[in-house]
Parts: structure tokens; C-alpha cells; sequence
């Protein structure tokens, strides 16, 4: 969703669309940390599950849903929809999550933060963050709303220009229907096509 320079952040989005094995898992999330050719560099399943990371980032960047739904946000910060979509996305996935997975959510993500914690090497910055995204559960944090706003303020401090996203929390408070609108629209296409894949 966001330009190829700026931060994502649908990691449960990832994880669910991705596939559930420990190797797809992990695939799934590195698929936001690792760039460049990936031709040997991992195990084929992992390489696999990177790939697939990929293709659904290019599909969700391309889909008319999205394209629309990132056109709601102010001009100023339209730069930065992407970004915000992604957290927004995760955010109703984690609170609509029953409808889309037999797993409770706690048990998903506690499934998944076994597989980060016993996985040695982790990749680039995936490495710093494993830790505090277990200890504070950030995929199952998610289903609260107010927690969007700590993260977006913890992704602008990442940004050469983070007032990019300055007031972006009431923003999405305000369009949160339309934008859940098209979470609802989207996200069974999105399911098909990583399904197809």
C-alpha cells in the first residue's frame, strides 16, 4: 500500500494471508524486512512464503479498493495513506478476526511468537523488534482502536519527515467506516488471491 521507501505495517495481515506453517510464518513476516534477490538465501519454503509477502504487497498496491480508499485522506497526508491503511487493515482484521480464522486470535499470535522466539538470525531490524513485539503482544493489541495511535507515532519517528503523519489518528477516527468499508470489500480478494498463488 505505501510507497516502496516508507515502513509497512499489516504484519497480521501477512501471518493470516501467508500460510501456517512455522516456514511460512516466518516467510510471511520477513517478507517486510528483507530486500533485494532472494535466490539461495533461504530455505525453499521460507523463500516461498517471502515471495508471496511480495506478490500481495504489489496486488494490494494496484487493487481499485484501495486505490479509492487511499484517495480519502487529506492531500497532506496522502503521501503517507499507505502506511495508515496498513495499521488501519491489521486493526480490523485483529477485531473481526473470528470471521476470517478458526484460530482464536490469542492463540495464533501465541503460535506465531514461538515460532519468532526459537528462530536464531533473525533478519535486519526484525531482529531488534522480535522481543518487544512478543513481551507487548503487538498483533493481538491491535484489536483496540487507540492502539493506532501509538503506532503511527512510533512509525513517524522512523520517517525523514515524520510530520507526514502528524494528526493522522483523528483522520482515520473520522473516515473509520469507509476505510472499514473497504477493508470488508477488499480483504476476501485479497484472501483468494494469496489463496491462488
Amino acid at each position: 500500500m505505501a510507497s516502496a521507501k516508507l515502513p509497512r505495517m499489516n504484519y497480521l495481515a501477512h501471518l493470516h494471508l501467508g500460510g501456517q506453517s512455522p516456514q511460512q510464518l516466518l516467510g510471511s513476516l520477513y517478507g517486510d524486512f528483507v530486500k533485494g534477490r532472494l535466490e539461495g538465501r533461504f530455505a525453499p519454503d521460507l523463500e516461498a512464503a517471502i515471495r508471496l509477502h511480495r506478490q500481495i504487497d504489489a496486488y494490494t498496491d494496484s487493487h481499485p479498493l484501495v486505490l479509492s480508499a487511499l484517495q480519502l485522506f487529506s492531500a497532506e497526508r496522502r503521501r503517507y495513506a499507505g502506511i495508515i491503511l496498513d495499521v488501519f487493515f491489521d486493526h480490523v482484521l485483529a477485531r473481526h478476526w473470528r470471521q476470517y480464522h478458526p484460530e482464536p486470535l490469542g492463540a495464533f499470535t501465541a503460535r506465531f511468537y514461538e515460532v519468532l522466539g526459537s528462530t536464531p538470525d533473525l533478519p535486519g531490524r526484525l531482529a531488534q523488534i522480535a522481543p518487544s513485539m512478543t513481551a507487548d503482544d503487538w498483533l493481538g493489541s491491535y484489536r483496540d482502536f487507540r492502539v493506532i495511535e501509538p503506532v503511527l507515532n512510533g512509525i513517524a519517528r522512523r520517517l525523514s519527515r515524520p510530520e507526514g503523519l502528524a494528526g493522522a489518528f483523528a483522520e482515520v477516527r473520522d473516515l473509520y467506516e469507509p476505510l472499514s468499508e473497504t477493508f470488508f470489500a477488499f480483504y476476501p480478494q485479497v484472501q483468494a488471491f494469496a489463496l491462488g498463488k
